[in-house]
């Protein structure tokens, strides 16, 4: 099951050429950030361009659960009348956050300084991922939490009545569990200080300003230090989300693989703490160029053109840019099949514990579509078979993993025989319109009904 209704088989086909403009969907992780962050607020924030996945769209329940006023005007347009810092209200039933890792750890966050108690549950790919990274941190706040065997879903968590500023030094590169603890330090008194090793997208950081929060971020000894002052007044914003960078890496994948492509793929964002795929994609010989670079909203943005590469090889990424392609490494490894040469990835811990154990289902359904792969618990390497050498024909297992089902559909464009997927109902998790999308750029997927 999909855990978003019937398992939902589907097939990817070896195509002609890729071409047009692929409109991906708006940033998940402002998106996220952007509801959570109004409902904090007093008065209202607007925000166009939101992302209507379905986990933005659970965080936006959560949020009027919290008593916030949640409204979709269409087309992207959304509006959050807020209740500000420390005004949650305690939510009369379980706040279900699907299939979303960065809502749960994100909303966990908000409330965990308010003095309220919530529950929190999620599908079965969710319930089956570790909590106690970011209830760990939120203790220390005064949060008490019940759940699961080895910090599972479902999850009580009481909030703190009398919270206390924190200093934590995060132990793993994880934007949710840095974004939990500053969320958490909004109604605490005094200074709240994060500290992270290894940077990870800063988004929450940069909102944090936005929206009129006194944050302040140096580099010391120790890493990236980013302190928040508690309790200020959060101001009403108007938001434009830019488009994800990481739906992105589909469209812009597949035409590096498919014979004769050119997709431009507008209005990326292209924070630094996120485009580390595009470099590494670059770095491999990808015929991948930044067309209209701009600042929309305070992140860096441009239009992406992608065309077909040919002649790409093996590398091998930097285990310090793990944190800023966390997400990608899937579709990477797919890129890796068709590259010549041996490409390994170092650092990437982080991916056994994502919607699936994204390094597991993917070494198994590359090795089903007839590519060499070897895996440690931090790291693992793709041998390349090359240009118009990938066998395809395999079925692979999504795990319950959009990026993983996305991933294996965009390798059946360019294989040489068919490659289905188990189910790609959670596509829409992320990615709602990925389908139409790549088939009006010439791509071949069905549904296998």
């Amino acid at each position: 099951m999909s855990g978003h209704g019937d398992p939902i088989p589907m097939t990817s086909t070896a195509c002609g050429p890729l071409r047009g403009v692929a409109d991906v969907p708006g940033d998940k992780s402002i998106s996220h950030r952007s509801l959570i962050l109004g409902a904090m607020c007093v008065g209202e924030t607007t925000i166009t361009g939101l992302l209507e996945g379905q986990d933005v769209l659970d965080t936006a329940k959560a949020m009027r659960a919290f008593g916030a006023q949640v409204t979709d005007h269409g087309e992207g347009k959304w509006s959050v009348r807020g209740v500000g810092v420390g005004g949650f209200a305690e939510p009369d039933g379980v706040i279900d956050c699907g299939n979303s890792g960065t809502g749960v750890r994100l909303i966990m966050g908000a409330m965990a300084t308010q003095p309220i108690t919530a529950t929190f549950s999620g599908d079965a790919s969710l319930n089956g991922r570790p909590m106690a990274r970011v209830t760990d941190p939120l203790a220390l706040f005064g949060c008490q939490t019940v759940g699961r065997s080895k910090g599972r879903l479902p999850m009580t968590l009481v909030g703190a009545r009398t919270p206390v500023p924190v200093r934590y030094v995060v132990p793993v590169p994880s934007a949710q569990v840095k974004s939990a603890v500053l969320l958490a330090g909004l109604n605490a008194p005094g200074q709240t200080v994060v500290i992270e090793k290894e940077a990870t997208r800063d988004h929450t950081e940069r909102m944090l300003q936005g929206f009129g929060a006194e944050v302040s971020v140096v580099e010391t000894e120790e890493g990236r230090e980013i302190t928040l002052t508690g309790q200020p007044e959060l101001v009403a914003q108007h938001i434009e989300v830019p488009r994800d960078p990481s739906s992105a890496a589909f469209p812009v994948c597949a035409a590096l693989i498919v014979p004769g492509s050119d997709v431009l793929v507008p209005g990326i964002g292209l924070n630094p703490t996120r485009a580390g795929l595009f470099t590494t994609l670059r770095e491999m010989g990808a015929d991948l160029t930044y067309e209209n670079e701009r600042v929309e909203g305070g992140e860096p943005v441009a239009d992406l053109r992608a065309r077909f590469s040919p002649d790409l090889i093996g590398i091998e990424v930097p285990p310090a840019r793990a944190a800023s392609m966390i997400d990608e490494y899937p579709v990477l490894s797919v890129i890796a099949a068709f590259a010549s040469g041996q490409t390994v990835m170092r650092g990437v811990r982080e991916l056994r514990v994502k919607e699936s154990d994204r390094i597991d289902a993917m070494a198994k359904g590359l090795r089903a579509n007839g590519i060499v792969v070897d895996e440690g618990e931090d790291w693992w390497t793709v041998t390349g078979a090359g240009h118009g050498k990938v066998a395809g024909g395999g079925l692979c297992a999504s795990q319950l993993d959009h990026r993983i089902a996305m991933s294996f559909l965009i390798m059946g464009m360019a294989a040489n025989a068919p490659v289905r997927v188990d189910d790609g109902g959670p596509i829409a998790t992320s990615f709602p319109i990925f389908e139409p999308l790549m088939t009006a750029l010439g791509a071949q997927v069905s549904r296998d009904v």
